[in-house]
């Protein structure tokens, strides 16, 4: 990639256009759209001019939204015009969205008035819905059509759908009906009807469905395309697996921010503002700073014990930290088993007494160590006692804690992913400081009576 951007820099300072536009033909219209945010000012421009009518749509697309608002602004109305029209109404929509208002006007006054009809409809569905995302781009059938009057109907809109390889049997009310491949198609006789030969199990999306619910069916169902009805079960739009997965990756950007207690930015890094990083990320850590108090009126409560034994105290980062880790350890796995769909929320029972089996187990090993461990080190059976049994009640409980309470923020319509990380330890910790001094003081006879 680094040979091919020097290339093509070098062609364009040496102002040899006619091969860079041969050269630009041969690559990628994504590697295209990468080598854009390597150029600066009048570069982009006349990179830009030189891809075709059709790449020029491609790579737009996938350009950045300030580099997109940067050629709308210098290109002439035939050049907008010509990539607009080349544009799929949801890629259309998905600019719009990212655009001002002023260059909003300008990208609406070259789309034909039934498209821009089109696109208000879909910017009304809430956002990180279906219908937020579908396009009304599709190719439907009817019934009682042959398959060589099907094909003949492919031939004439399939270059303006988004895809051809799934077709929509529509009723006529537009109730989908059935659906039927292309491969299908070319594979049965010219004179077969289309309703003898479509498959009428219908995997159907609802307009209000949740984009991260839309995503998981695509992965469970292996398709490449799926329908989207309204209300009334019609047809109105279809989402494609390229839009599936750039909600797969938005969404677990999205987590990854949740689970580091920052709130979700819509900018890459480096183009969100430093105050922007600072409002995402103070609102959590001032709430952690202030429940870290609870954890120090808790060891406070135990002064006496550290006087009496010093040696309780070199031991707390090990059991926070082993507490911790088991607790995130389990909440990561049910919170990917929540958002696939593995298990739901009448399985906690399930989940909790196998977790509670797991930390039985791992604090059983972990028991064994540390009792061998301790008691070479410090020659202190009392203390390794009471560090093992420590480290099997918090293992436990920090395994229960980090499968039910994705659960229960799960139950209470919330996105699991804010409870995975700060939150779920700074419970974890209150928890494992109890039960690690509850046990000291049972078992310690130097601070019997604290």
């Amino acid at each position: 990639m680094e040979e091919k951007i020097i290339e093509i820099k070098d062609l364009l300072h040496a102002k040899r256009f006619s091969e860079l536009k041969e050269y630009l033909k041969e690559i990628n219209s994504v590697d295209i759209s990468s080598f854009f945010e390597e150029l600066k000012g009048e570069e982009i421009i006349i990179m830009y001019r030189l891809l075709d009518k059709e790449k020029a749509a491609e790579v737009f697309t996938e350009l950045d939204s300030d580099i997109q608002e940067k050629l709308i602004k210098v290109l002439t109305d035939k050049e907008l015009k010509d990539v607009v029209n080349e544009l799929y109404l949801d890629d259309a929509v998905d600019i719009i969205e990212e655009m001002p208002s002023n260059v909003v006007k300008r990208i609406l006054k070259h789309i034909e008035p039934e498209d821009r009809k089109t696109i208000n409809k879909l910017l009304k569905y809430p956002e990180d819905t279906a219908g937020s995302m579908m396009t009304t781009e599709f190719i439907d059938l009817k019934e009682n059509m042959t398959v060589e009057e099907a094909l003949a109907k492919i031939k004439k809109i399939g270059v303006d759908s988004e895809t051809v390889y799934n077709c929509y049997v529509l009723s006529a009310t537009r109730k989908i009906v059935g659906v039927i491949t292309l491969e299908k198609l070319l594979l049965s006789n010219l004179d077969t009807k289309i309703s003898d030969i479509m498959d009428q199990s219908i995997i159907k999306i609802s307009t209000t469905e949740d984009q991260e619910n839309v995503a998981n069916m695509f992965d469970k169902y292996d398709e490449y395309a799926l329908p989207v009805v309204d209300k009334e079960d019609r047809l109105v739009g279809i989402i494609t697996v390229d839009d599936a997965l750039d909600i797969l990756k938005e969404e677990q950007e999205e987590d990854f921010e949740k689970m580091a207690a920052i709130l979700p930015s819509e900018d890459p890094y480096l183009k969100t503002s430093v105050f922007t990083h600072i409002k995402n990320r103070i609102g959590w850590l001032l709430i952690l700073m202030l429940s870290a108090t609870i954890t120090g009126t808790i060891l406070a409560k135990y002064e006496a014990a550290f006087e009496a034994v010093p040696l309780l105290v070199s031991f707390i980062p090990m059991v926070m930290g082993t507490a911790g880790n088991s607790g995130q350890q389990t909440s990561t796995i049910v919170i990917r088993a929540l958002a696939t769909g593995e298990i739901t929320l009448k399985d906690w029972l399930k989940v909790l007494w196998k977790e509670i089996r797991v930390g039985t187990l791992v604090g059983l090993v972990l028991f064994v160590v540390n009792i061998v461990r301790i008691y070479i080190q410090y020659q202190d059976i009392q203390m390794a006692l009471v560090l093992g049994l420590t480290l099997i009640f918090t293992v436990i409980v920090s395994k229960s804690i980090g499968c039910l309470l994705p659960i229960l923020v799960k139950k209470i319509k919330k996105d699991p992913a804010v409870v995975a990380a700060p939150l779920l330890t700074t419970v974890i910790d209150l928890c494992a400081i109890v039960i690690y001094f509850q046990i000291a003081t049972s078992i310690l006879t130097g601070i019997k009576g604290v």
